[in-house]
């Protein structure tokens, strides 16, 4: 599997890429091509375009959550697709996965919209859209992981908004993750981690029944977390005994600081490829 990060807060040194705060991946896994997450706006596809990557020939657009860090960048690319088939270009509309709460609108306490901007009748126009909750097998390796069991006593712990019609706060059910079947272990692909990652890796490792976890890419939501949920990552992570880790986009500098003490921490910026 081929990891490129289209999307991130951060850019890599001395290449001409464009960072906003969200997240995008392309992934090829054997001939499936892959974009998880499309970030906030059309940098996915300026960047794509400066990697030499065509995003009009996809298999998958997998959706983490409902976000619109993650999800609004779905427009300028249904806007592409839309050209391709008015001008005759060569193109494949994929086939989209999500969670089925991850095109419900939330909003947040001062009644701005943070959720998917796009609705699910309207995607459907446009792609072919699957909403599991349950796990869906990608490739014979990769797999999304549906809806996130969550057993921690010290992860996703404080709301964001709410969904609209619904009078309760909303701890964003709808975030999922991707799991990759390595030869030495398990790759966790997550976008911002809102179901807590430790929730993540113990259902991934229950899912494709293999405990080693030798690397974890993307967000970890751990943004001034407080002190009871880094204290309990840490430990989780220590015990995991990972070969790398790719803590991104929503993870802050102190909390970077802190997890290198018990993993090998990565730099991870737009442009940065890996390989496993």
């Amino acid at each position: 599997m081929d990891l490129t990060v289209l999307v991130d807060n951060n850019t890599l040194i001395d290449r001409y890429f464009l960072g906003e705060p969200g997240l995008s991946f392309f992934i090829k896994e054997k001939r499936k091509r892959l974009l998880f997450d499309c970030g906030f706006s059309d940098v996915v596809i300026t960047n794509a375009t400066r990697m030499g990557i065509n995003l009009l020939f996809l298999d998958y657009i997998i959706f983490s959550h409902c976000h619109q860090d993650h999800t609004w960048g779905i427009v300028p690319i249904i806007n592409q697709f839309n050209v391709a088939g008015l001008e005759s270009i060569a193109h494949q509309r994929p086939k989209v996965i999500a969670h089925p709460r991850a095109f419900t609108s939330v909003l947040d306490k001062t009644t701005c919209e943070i959720g998917s901007i796009i609705s699910e009748d309207k995607l459907r126009l446009h792609f072919e859209l699957t909403l599991a909750s349950e796990p869906v097998e990608l490739t014979d390796n990769l797999i999304y992981l549906g809806e996130i069991p969550r057993n921690t006593n010290f992860e996703s712990l404080t709301p964001i908004g709410r969904k609209e019609g619904e009078d309760k706060d909303d701890y964003v059910q709808d975030d999922t993750a991707l799991a990759y079947r390595a030869k030495d272990g398990l790759v966790i692909i997550t976008g911002c981690s809102h179901a807590g990652i430790c929730n993540i890796v113990e259902h991934a490792r229950n899912i494709c029944r293999e405990d080693r976890v030798i690397d974890i890419i993307g967000g970890l939501h751990l943004l001034s977390p407080p002190k009871k949920q880094l204290e309990g990552t840490i430990r989780y992570l220590k015990k995991l005994d990972l070969k790398q880790l790719h803590p991104c986009h929503c993870t802050d500098f102190q909390s970077k600081v802190a997890l290198a003490s018990v993993a090998p921490l990565k730099e991870v910026g737009v442009g940065v490829v890996l390989k496993y």
